[in-house]
């Protein structure tokens, strides 16, 4: 039997609206053949766990520009908890200085992509970490 594809909610919490980046990366990801649900712009944390809850989705890839990523994954990390959803795991991107990236880890972050990180990695990276829950 064919293995399934893992589930990924990707998702732009907050208020950036530069959404570019994170369509390239859902591409990447479609064409590495991961199952991509794309929430759109200006999601928040909640409407972005329930969806990733309704997709049955093995994880979240949050993509944050605007500073406010701490807050975001925070709240976001802390909604799956609520919702003993821990074993979504939580990776992302975007403008985040490296002195947070440690700090985001601690909060179970799987990890975090910065600026100019290869597509290839990233797709490479999903397909090795990102085990389908829902497998037949």
């Amino acid at each position: 039997m064919a293995e399934s594809a893992a589930r990924v909610v990707v998702a732009k919490p907050g208020l950036d609206g530069h959404d570019r980046g994170v369509k390239i990366v859902a591409r990447v990801l479609r064409d590495a053949g991961v199952e991509v649900i794309y929430t759109g712009l200006r999601q928040t944390p909640e409407m972005i766990v329930a969806a990733a809850l309704q997709e049955d989705a093995d994880a979240i890839g949050l993509s944050v520009l605007s500073g406010a990523h701490m807050t975001m994954f925070g709240r976001v990390m802390e909604l799956l908890r609520e919702n003993d959803a821990t074993d979504i795991r939580v990776f992302g991107g975007g403008i985040i200085p490296d002195s947070d990236i440690a700090e985001l880890e601690a909060m179970g972050v799987a990890r975090i992509f910065t600026p100019g990180a290869p597509t290839a990695e990233i797709a490479e990276w999903v397909r090795e970490n990102i085990r389908p829950a829902h497998a037949a």
